[in-house]
């Protein structure tokens, strides 16, 4: 019986797979999204990076007509056994990506990077972080948000951020030096 499974492939190679799979004759189905550029030219793009999924029957064909495709990393497996996926669960993949489409497409972020934003939402709602940039092709942003006294990278949703006017900055503690360098302590003057 034929059933959906996922496939894990190399970067970049997620087209490459897709394409020696169909010329196997076997079904596949890659998730793609238009995205705009600055440039304002249109493309296609993977929607989930380095996965796409293979409607097969493993039992008829054998495991390894798939597992050995040029680009392909491996099948998503729990142990040995590949997992299968409910037919369900691509009619929905179909379906979202349908309606985002309709919709015009990922929403554009008035952000630039260097700009200071306020996250309204989630476990760091109400700090201030400093914009980064997009991440590519999930269309979260990256922030960095002054933790512990380091900048650490969080990536978000650009509707969890607002533009902020204060700056942040992240605090350095001041430590007294102990040694020259080399373990050599510094000499106390007489006083």
């Amino acid at each position: 019986m034929e059933q959906w499974y996922t496939l894990y492939t190399k970067p970049n190679a997620e087209y490459q797979v897709a394409e020696a799979l169909r010329q196997r004759g076997i079904q596949t189905y890659l998730p793609e999204i238009e995205t705009g550029r600055q440039d304002k030219r249109r493309r296609q793009q993977p929607f989930f990076p380095c996965y796409l999924f293979v409607k097969v029957d493993l039992k008829a064909i054998g495991l390894s007509a798939v597992q050995w495709t040029p680009g392909l990393r491996r099948l998503v497996a729990f142990g040995e056994q590949p997992v299968p996926l409910p037919e369900a669960v691509i009619n929905l993949i179909r379906q979202q990506l349908g309606e985002l489409e309709a919709g015009g497409g990922w929403p554009a972020h008035p952000f630039k990077p260097g700009d200071t934003v306020g996250i309204t939402a989630g476990p760091f709602r109400n700090m201030l972080a400093i914009f980064e940039g997009p991440t590519q092709p999930g269309r979260r942003v990256q922030v960095l948000l002054a933790i512990l006294g380091h900048l650490s990278r969080v990536q978000l949703d650009p509707a969890d951020l607002t533009k902020v006017t204060a700056p942040v900055t992240a605090p350095r503690p001041e430590r007294p030096r102990r040694s020259r360098g080399r373990g050599r302590p510094i000499g106390r003057s007489p006083s």
